[in-house]
């Protein structure tokens, strides 16, 4: 995006424009500045009293707002090769560029990971600038009561009078984080026009537990450990946070997009070591007759080194263990399979899984296929990027190739 003014005299007709963008979260603000660049009026509606509430708690209060690698692989979607074209448009360079252009100081983290340097409002307040400087108006604070569709316009019913355009964008995201007013709208509409809509769950979200693992948990609530966890033939190797309710941090996060109900996960709890060198370790010790707990609590915290042993117990010193049975036990420390009892739901998600079925979307301009002038970005696809900026690098992503197309 380029800085000058909307030279476009705006449309006389009260409440009339040539784009409505309902959503003032990331891929709404990005997509109305994107589209008011090239020179058309354009309204963000807003059930919210501020925008951008998601940017504004995201990592921490800082916001990870994009990622040095994105592919891909990075996202799941019924078809895989729907996020191409978006991407490979708008990569994560140039949205680093943009920010740059406004002096964000940010900070590069592990795998990639970009976070503002300070707070994400800095980066709120670069989207809004740029929005300012494209001429974007905006209605928050408002409900949208009904949508229509005749004589090839859009008309919007809401708390805040009626409101009318040629081409309409919904960009309201998804189910996760009600308490700061998500809803389902973007579902609603879809429907109403004919979509079909891939069934939605909590995503990025942590797993609990109701048997006894979950008293345990919670005994070791805030203590973090790195592992690598195993679901459904996806492996991430992070941090595991535990919970009163059971088990969360980037890892299990990571995981929970891919878990079933009733199904196990898998957790390496030396994700150093694969289960030879770890039966190679054990039996290191058993020849040297030093103590067990001793060695766990070297590669583990303490506190969950006596967990660990109290479900699992096993002989301080080695010496009368047999090779059978410390190779169970290498097993049992790099397999260790747990039944979560479910997700902790949209409250704790970071995102929503499925969506509005991308069959029924250009890859190209986010234009609906079967309904003129109605677009889809954003998290209301059903397109979820792994944890890391993934998710944000598509909201501005299909932001930038939608608001192009406008």
């Amino acid at each position: 995006m380029t800085k000058h003014a909307n030279t476009n005299a705006p449309n006389t007709e009260k409440g009339v424009y040539d784009v409505i963008i309902l959503g003032a979260g990331a891929s709404g603000l990005m997509c109305s500045a994107t589209a008011a660049y090239q020179g058309l009026n354009v309204l963000v509606l807003d059930h919210a009293p501020k925008a951008a509430a998601k940017i504004r708690i995201s990592g921490g209060g800082k916001c990870n707002f994009t990622n040095v690698n994105v592919t891909p692989e990075h996202f799941i979607c019924q078809n895989p090769h729907f996020v191409k074209s978006a991407l490979s448009r708008y990569p994560s360079t140039a949205f680093v560029e943009l920010v740059e252009r406004h002096g964000l100081a940010y900070e590069i983290r592990g795998g990639g990971k970009y976070f503002c340097a300070e707070r994400a409002s800095d980066l709120i307040q670069i989207l809004r600038t740029e929005c300012d400087w494209a001429g974007v108006q905006f209605q928050l604070n408002t409900q949208v009561k009904s949508v229509q569709y005749r004589g090839g316009e859009y008309f919007l019913n809401t708390s805040q009078g009626n409101f009318k355009a040629v081409k309409l964008v919904v960009a309201t995201g998804a189910l996760s984080f009600p308490k700061l007013k998500a809803t389902g709208i973007g579902y609603d509409i879809a429907k109403q026009f004919g979509l079909n809509i891939v069934k939605t769950s909590p995503g990025l979200v942590p797993l609990t537990f109701s048997d006894k693992w979950q008293v345990r948990f919670s005994e070791l609530s805030g203590l973090s450990m790195p592992v690598s966890v195993q679901v459904n033939g996806h492996a991430f190797t992070e941090a595991m946070l535990f919970t009163h309710k059971g088990l969360s941090g980037p890892a299990i996060l990571q995981a929970s997009n891919y878990w079933q109900q009733g199904q196990p996960i898998v957790l390496n709890t030396l994700p150093e070591y694969t289960e030879p060198q770890v039966f190679e370790a054990l039996l290191a010790l058993k020849k040297s007759g030093k103590s067990l707990p001793k060695w766990l609590n070297q590669v583990w915290p303490k506190r969950f080194t006596q967990i660990w042993l109290e479900a699992y117990p096993m002989d301080s010193v080695l010496s009368n263990i047999t090779h059978e049975a410390l190779q169970a036990y290498a097993k049992q420390l790099t397999h260790w399979q747990l039944f979560p009892a479910n997700t902790a739901g949209y409250d704790k998600a970071e995102v929503t899984l499925g969506g509005v079925d991308t069959d029924a979307v250009s890859s190209k301009t986010f234009e609906c296929k079967t309904q003129k002038n109605l677009f889809f970005i954003g998290e209301v696809l059903d397109v979820t990027g792994h944890l890391g900026g993934f998710n944000f690098q598509w909201a501005w992503a299909s932001a930038v190739a939608c608001g192009m197309a406008l």
